[in-house]
């Protein structure tokens, strides 16, 4: 990866940018804000990625570094989302199990959704494979869905 910096470009698909956070050669967060920041470089190998994947091309970007700096129960969580494959839609239910807790229980699918819905790097911890909100925005979590159907 290249140096430290944000790297984003506008997708015509996603209506948005789609923006990346590198340091260390890893992504430390991702998100889709309406414009391209004048200070965001345009060019990144894995930007490119990404643009491939929005035009069709599979990948499950699982071999991206990611940043979690996250408590120990939402880094389980985001860890057993990123396992979640290309094309396939869980339910929190499913995750809390994957993860170690118990789907039936309510205080572990609020801990599901919390990490769902604080998670820094979507996308690449698919939060858009999982029946409920996460932080990638609605539209954007829907236009992937289908993307990958």
């Amino acid at each position: 990866m290249q140096e430290a910096g944000i790297y984003a470009r506008r997708s015509d698909r996603l209506g948005r940018a789609v923006e990346l956070g590198v340091a260390s050669g890893r992504v430390v967060g991702v998100s889709f804000p309406d414009t391209v920041a004048d200070d965001a470089e345009r060019d990144h190998p894995l930007l490119d990625r990404v643009f491939d994947y929005l035009d069709g091309s599979e990948d499950d970007f699982d071999d991206v570094d990611v940043v979690l700096t996250v408590p120990a129960d939402h880094r389980r969580v985001l860890d057993a989302v990123r396992k979640v494959p290309y094309g396939r839609t869980i339910s929190v239910e499913r995750v809390a199990n994957v993860a170690g807790l118990d789907g039936d229980d309510e205080a572990d699918r609020r801990t599901v959704e919390s990490a769902l819905a604080e998670n820094p790097v979507p996308l690449f911890v698919p939060d858009h494979r999982v029946r409920a909100r996460g932080a990638t925005p609605p539209e954007v979590a829907e236009t992937l869905r289908e993307l990958e159907s």
